[in-house]
């Protein structure tokens, strides 16, 4: 009778075990799935953001250094690698966006192009879908980060190396939507 007790208790722990591991599991993969939505939007973003200089290109041709900085602030969110340099990145590339967007308050004849409008609501509404997806990420993170730190599943967690995750969070300069209304 005893060895059945301990062979249940034995049972019990191993389906535990099994449980909280493929729960870690899931939690993880839900996170990294996150953060893949938020490649998707800021590859999104990065594809408007040629075009959209090259139509304010056309009617503010004086203003160079600005596309500069947009061209150099894109090329460096797209080569960042790791959570930190991926949103120091996507934060300056943000702070060069909304220096474009103020040149070209000063061209009455841009802010009338159908191009210049159609690019400027795609943009609106990339930058609402990159914020929902940060939001997405990072309570999947917050869900997975507490997972691995509370007992007993911080054990599993020890023992099978998961690591906690960071959060993606954008600098206080950075919080707001780039405001492309004209």
């Amino acid at each position: 009778m005893a060895l059945w007790i301990l062979l249940g208790i034995v049972a019990a722990l191993i389906v535990g075990i099994i449980m909280m591991f493929n729960g870690l599991v899931v939690l993880r993969t839900r996170a990294e799935e996150a953060w893949a939505d938020i490649e998707v939007q800021l590859k999104r973003r990065y594809n408007l953001i040629p075009n959209l200089v090259n139509t304010v290109k056309g009617y503010a041709t004086h203003e160079s250094s600005v596309f500069e900085n947009v061209t150099k602030a894109r090329a460096s969110a797209m080569g960042a690698q790791g959570m930190a340099d991926k949103a120091q990145a996507e934060n300056m590339l943000s702070s060069t966006l909304k220096s474009l967007f103020a040149v070209a308050e000063n061209y009455p004849q841009l802010k009338a192009n159908e191009n210049f409008l159609g690019l400027q609501n795609e943009l609106t509404n990339t930058e609402d879908k990159i914020q929902y997806s940060r939001r997405f990420y990072n309570t999947n993170v917050r869900d997975y980060n507490i997972k691995i730190q509370i007992f007993p599943s911080s054990i599993i967690a020890g023992m099978f190396s998961f690591k906690k995750k960071d959060m993606f969070e954008a600098e206080e300069a950075a919080r707001e939507v780039p405001k492309v209304q004209f």
